[in-house]
């Protein structure tokens, strides 16, 4: 089988590349950067950009599955357009392409953060909560619900679509690291200033990718599926870490006016050095709203299981030791 993958050099991109790979599928890597693990293990990568049908739509010819996994994620705002012109706009002109070169199957792998968690802090989520759209939330944010009201226009016209929501992605095979990587890792390092208070649900990120293909073989049109993990805090996730490492790891928690107070000051720093560690507003927004998302459809429908956050702790810190960004610990250390 054919399959296209946009995103394919992310960090959820380079798992399903590696997945459908190992079970003997054709895959063409979409991305402006080279996804190299996953060309290195027989991928075909077609250099474009998602916004641009002259160099897309020849790359969907022929193909039986889209994996749409392309975007920008930001916790420092907009980007100056850039976040809605590939989240929004990119999903629109996908999507329509995808329809018009007759594509049968089209995965679009969203977010949590479609959906506007600060409204339903006191109850659990599930797929019928309302959606991001109101204009004080994240950009972020606003942007995966917008890209989802543009799917949805393209499925009424007659595109077999389904749309999977996962939460906070960890896991192996993180190469870049993402940004919840970066910080695990630095945890491990010792070089994380400070916790931040709040937590999320987190997910694994091969789970997420045996989700996306449980979608593409058997959801139903048109429908969304929200795919959960655990919901842990920061400062338990920093303990099931240090538990992972066996050395002790930071265990202060900045208090919640300090953190509020620093984050506008971190968000230029963000966007001019794109360092991942420092707390936004927009990043304490989504662990302030510490969501209970209710997974049960996902069950129900494509065999969603989580595995233990803590076996995700364990082969992401084997994965950082293995590629060498983690020095592995001897006796005493």
């Amino acid at each position: 089988m054919t399959i296209v993958v946009t995103g394919a050099a992310g960090h959820v991109g380079t798992n399903l590349c590696l997945a459908l790979l190992a079970d003997g599928h054709e895959v063409r890597a979409v991305d402006l950067r080279e996804p190299v693990r996953a060309v290195r293990h027989g991928a075909r990568w077609v250099r474009a950009d998602i916004r641009d049908v002259a160099a897309i739509g020849p790359a969907l010819e022929g193909c039986e599955i889209v994996y749409h996994l392309a975007a920008v994620i930001s916790i420092a705002g907009g980007l100056r357009g850039l976040v809605h012109s590939v989240n929004v706009d990119g999903v629109r002109i996908l999507a329509r392409t995808a329809l018009e070169r007759g594509v049968p199957r089209f995965v679009h792998c969203s977010s949590v953060h479609a959906f506007d968690l600060a409204a339903v802090v006191d109850r659990t989520v599930d797929e019928s909560a309302p959606r991001a759209l109101r204009p004080q939330l994240p950009a972020y944010d606003r942007s995966k619900a917008a890209g989802e009201v543009e799917l949805r226009r393209v499925v009424d016209c007659g595109l077999d679509a389904v749309v999977v929501n996962p939460t906070g992605i960890i896991g192996p095979f993180d190469d870049t690291p993402s940004r919840m990587g970066a910080v695990l890792l630095a945890l491990w390092r010792r070089r994380l200033p400070a916790l931040v208070p709040g937590g999320f649900d987190w997910v694994d990120v091969r789970d997420v990718v045996r989700a996306l293909r449980a979608a593409a073989a058997r959801g139903r049109t048109g429908e969304s599926y929200l795919v959960p993990g655990h919901r842990v805090s920061i400062a338990e996730l920093a303990r099931l870490a240090a538990t992972v490492r066996g050395t002790p790891v930071m265990r202060r928690t900045a208090p919640s006016g300090l953190a509020r107070a620093v984050a506008p000051l971190a968000e230029p720093l963000v966007r001019w050095t794109g360092w991942p560690l420092l707390p936004t507003r927009e990043a304490l927004h989504a662990l302030e709203t510490f969501p209970t998302i209710d997974g049960s459809k996902a069950r129900r429908e494509l065999g969603h299981e989580p595995r233990p956050v803590e076996q995700t702790l364990l082969d992401l810190h084997s994965y950082f030791v293995e590629t060498g960004r983690l020095r592995a610990l001897r006796a005493v250390e």
